[in-house]
């Protein structure tokens, strides 16, 4: 894990709406926890995620999401953006994520390499 990850902690949450989405490293592997939702209010959280995501420099980086409770369309792209500028080899595994991110990815990005989607 970079520094700079480490001095800005992951653990945010956004105030602009009732919604809110906490970002956390996963303590047993390479990766991150969400929970909360992913909207238009907390999209800055979960696209800075997915920047510091990107740059991780490990072949598989888990994003635990089984405490996401809601995904809209932007933040299923903010997520395939990320994944399409993974380099060859690596990629993220979703695990257990909301059933509507999964609908999205094979509506919109059927064919993306670099992510996996597994219920853990």
């Amino acid at each position: 894990m970079d520094g700079a990850w480490q001095a800005d902690p992951p653990d945010v949450s956004s105030a602009q709406s009732t919604g809110t989405l906490r970002v956390r490293p996963l303590a047993d592997r390479t990766g991150w926890q969400a929970a909360g939702e992913i909207s238009l209010a907390t999209r800055p959280v979960w696209e800075r995620a997915m920047h510091r995501l990107a740059l991780e420099d490990v072949e598989v980086c888990h994003l635990e999401l089984s405490a996401v409770t809601f995904v809209d369309v932007a933040g299923v792209c903010a997520l395939a953006v990320a994944a399409q500028g993974l380099p060859e080899g690596r990629r993220i595994m979703l695990e257990q994520p909301p059933a509507t991110l999964g609908r999205v990815l094979d509506m919109f990005w059927p064919d993306l390499p670099g992510v996996e989607v597994v219920s853990r």
